[in-house]
């Protein structure tokens, strides 16, 4: 495992993570997570992405349980906050109190007493930025949260942000986490990744084989008991579309020329971009960790010549 700086910080992750969505106390049972979590450990892992919506709180507490047979100060654990945990109008958004109050159930679920990187989930337009980048730096000096950062925030937002808190002296945002894969790169690679560059912001992305269909398994249909699947999954059908599952075959055609996966080949593709800090990947089964994991093994295998094929395959997609 290859280890990257988180933007210009001092803290090292794990170019490829482990992240919870759709799987920690949902998908997959708690025994799984806790094989994946510590497989992910022993190959190098340090970074476990999390949040508080997650399976509404329960991939938290799952989380919490799997790691306490781990080193805490080896881990590099995350979680975020915006969306509607609690009842009430300010139980949702980034003003101080959702803030505060989601940070220490968020503790209380991780059984910890921090978080290494907490990230805002979404942009907040009903609060100041202001606010909420002093209650970030706030939390910072509570020693409750290390790192924070945002997620699917436009860069004129995470500009503004850290304007504000160079101004006022304050710990500016050190990571963004956007959606980052072949079906959806254009915002990431014209917007964000010359501002957080310029910034020395890192980016953690997720959705590397975008909900699954970049790792090929859709190519001859929708397999039974896969995500896609599920009664509850209608939006990742939606984008199963005949024209993307025209260009993952091509895709897999030149993943085999190269003796790689088409998982290996989308993961890898990321890691040749260094803005990106972390590729966070999503996991059911050991047999898929194990085979997005040596995507960062293989990383040499995109030449120019490989990512100009790549290109020509998925066009303009995004």
């Amino acid at each position: 495992m290859h280890y990257r700086r988180l933007g210009r910080s001092g803290l090292k992750v794990s170019e490829i993570s482990l992240g919870a969505w759709l799987t920690f106390g949902q998908q997959i049972q708690e025994k799984t997570a806790e094989d994946l979590i510590h497989a992910a450990y022993d190959h190098g892992v340090n970074f476990f992405d999390n949040a508080d919506i997650y399976a509404n709180g329960k991939a938290e507490e799952v989380m919490g349980r799997t790691i306490k047979s781990l080193p805490r100060e080896a881990l590099v654990i995350s979680s975020k906050v915006f969306w509607p945990t609690m009842p009430g109008p300010n139980g949702r958004g980034l003003s101080r109190k959702h803030i505060m109050e989601s940070i220490h159930a968020s503790l209380k679920r991780l059984d910890t007493d921090y978080v290494d990187l907490y990230f805002c989930h979404r942009y907040d337009p009903d609060t100041p930025i202001e606010e909420v980048v002093r209650t970030m730096n706030i939390l910072i000096q509570q020693g409750k949260i290390l790192y924070w950062g945002t997620s699917e925030w436009e860069a004129s937002q995470v500009a503004r942000a850290h304007g504000i808190a160079r101004q006022h002296g304050l710990i500016p945002p050190t990571m963004e986490q956007p959606q980052y894969n072949l079906f959806h790169r254009q915002r990431v690679e014209k917007e964000l990744m010359p501002l957080v560059k310029d910034l020395g912001i890192g980016l953690t992305t997720w959705s590397p084989l975008y909900f699954g269909i970049l790792s090929g398994k859709y190519n001859e249909g929708i397999p039974e008991g896969s995500r896609a699947s599920q009664e509850d999954m209608a939006w990742i059908r939606e984008r199963i579309t005949p024209e993307r599952i025209a260009k993952v075959r091509q895709l897999t055609t030149l993943a085999q020329e190269l003796d790689i996966t088409t998982a290996q080949l989308a993961i890898a593709w990321i890691l040749r971009r260094k803005e990106v800090s972390s590729v966070i990947t999503g996991a059911s089964r050991l047999e898929q960790l194990d085979e997005n994991l040596m995507a960062a093994e293989v990383a040499e295998k995109m030449t120019e010549e490989v990512i100009d094929r790549i290109f020509k395959i998925i066009g303009d997609e995004d």
